[in-house]
């Protein structure tokens, strides 16, 4: 158990602030491991499909096993932490997710493919749930934002991810070679990084929460605004370098830079978001970042250039970026039972970029790729006018903390600005 400096309120425990900036170090390093593992195998997904032998329809398939993998398992999250304590359970869960990105590329078929994927998916949503859930709990007792540039921390971690795996591409090595001595680096990272974390636990009289629950209401109205930026993301991720190619007729370099200067964008947003959303709050954060979205959908579909279009990818990317760190921690404020709540959000916004592309492409067939991000556009619209659900009263009861035994009185400074 971690040594503590004191007891609070009602025997809350009380951290000093050296214990929380080393909690707040380690989390940031998990954060960063867990966008290595998604990095590194995104840009492997070419060679699993060759070793697989399989189309790019059956592909495609395959890769929604991952989101549904995630949601079956994320409600199982909250039991896990409650049943070992947050620090074993994060040490568990990210080593499990780290060592998953061994089992794609050992799949022979489309059947076994889907199988791996499943699991991949399923450590990392039960590993994104209890690492949002700590990250939520140190962010309340600094009493300051820190969930933006945590996943910042995620957004560096997969470009690092994919930095590397596009070396092991461009050397020609097997994927199975890479992917095991990515997981073994990253495996040892992730559980000396766990060693960092608050050591938080359940109260003996706290009763257990159930393996599988619906997300509360709470949940389902911050995981709306959530998907409106994820969809955003997706769509922009996937098919931003083809509006640049087909609708502007631009280089193919062009627009894969159009792509990367989107992620970029929004990394970088992530990073200084913090600052922004204890100066404004959430709420206005989110509906300033709606504005700067819906300005970039804008500019995308009446680009006549392909500068005009990457200027408004950019002010896409800058507008949503904090939008899901801010859902996570909005969820951790509401409701009975944080872990369900950050679970329920993160099957939404799970979903949503899971059915961002697919949509994006299917309306585009339908009508035209302008008209399919004139949806986007929509939707960033939406987070203005919903950005209002991510205000919470305060904090929730005892009970519902993710593995502390009390609960404080005191309202987030995202609340108190909002």
């Amino acid at each position: 158990m971690e040594r503590m400096s004191g007891q609070g309120p009602r025997g809350q425990a009380v951290y000093s602030k050296q214990q929380l900036s080393r909690a707040r170090i380690a989390v940031a390093v998990i954060f960063c491991v867990h966008g290595s593992v998604a990095g590194s195998f995104a840009t492997r997904v070419p060679w699993i499909q060759d070793h697989a032998d399989i189309s790019a329809g059956l592909l495609g398939l395959a890769l929604a096993f991952p989101a549904i993998g995630a949601s079956v398992a994320m409600p199982l999250a909250g039991w896990v932490s409650h049943r070992f304590g947050a620090r074993t359970a994060l040490r568990g869960l990210l080593a499990l997710w780290t060592l998953a990105l061994t089992l794609p590329s050992l799949a022979p078929n489309l059947v076994t493919l889907c199988a791996a994927l499943f699991v991949y998916g399923a450590t990392s949503g039960m590993a994104d749930v209890a690492m949002n859930a700590l990250g939520v709990e140190i962010e309340h007792r600094m009493d300051k934002s820190i969930m933006s540039g945590l996943h910042g921390m995620w957004s560096a971690g997969a470009l690092i991810g994919s930095a590397g795996g596009t070396v092991a591409a461009h050397l020609h090595v097997d994927a199975r070679v890479h992917h095991v001595l990515a997981a073994a680096v990253l495996t040892a990272l992730g559980l000396i990084a766990c060693q960092g974390v608050l050591d938080l636990r359940s109260a003996p009289e706290e009763e257990a929460p159930p393996r599988f629950a619906l997300p509360p209401k709470s949940a389902l109205l911050i995981g709306a605004v959530g998907f409106c930026a994820v969809f955003a993301e997706g769509a922009s991720l996937d098919w931003s370098a083809v509006y640049l190619k087909d609708v502007l007729d631009s280089s193919a370099g062009l627009a894969a830079a159009c792509t990367t200067g989107f992620t970029l964008t929004m990394a970088v947003a992530r990073f200084a978001g913090d600052k922004v959303v204890d100066r404004f709050g959430a709420v206005r954060t989110v509906r300033a970042g709606g504005a700067c979205a819906a300005l970039g959908g804008l500019l995308v579909v009446t680009a006549q250039n392909a500068p005009m279009a990457m200027t408004g990818f950019a002010l896409m990317g800058l507008g949503i970026a904090v939008v899901v760190p801010l859902a996570f921690a909005a969820a951790g404020r509401s409701g009975t039972n944080p872990s369900q709540a950050i679970a329920g959000v993160a099957t939404i916004t799970y979903t949503s970029s899971l059915v961002a592309p697919s949509m994006i492409g299917a309306l585009a067939d339908a009508t035209s790729l302008v008209a399919s991000f004139c949806l986007v556009t929509v939707l960033a619209c939406g987070l203005m006018a919903f950005a209002g659900v991510l205000r919470t009263a305060g904090r929730p009861a005892p009970s519902v903390r993710a593995g502390s035994a009390e609960a404080e009185a005191k309202t987030a400074p995202a609340d108190r600005k909002s």
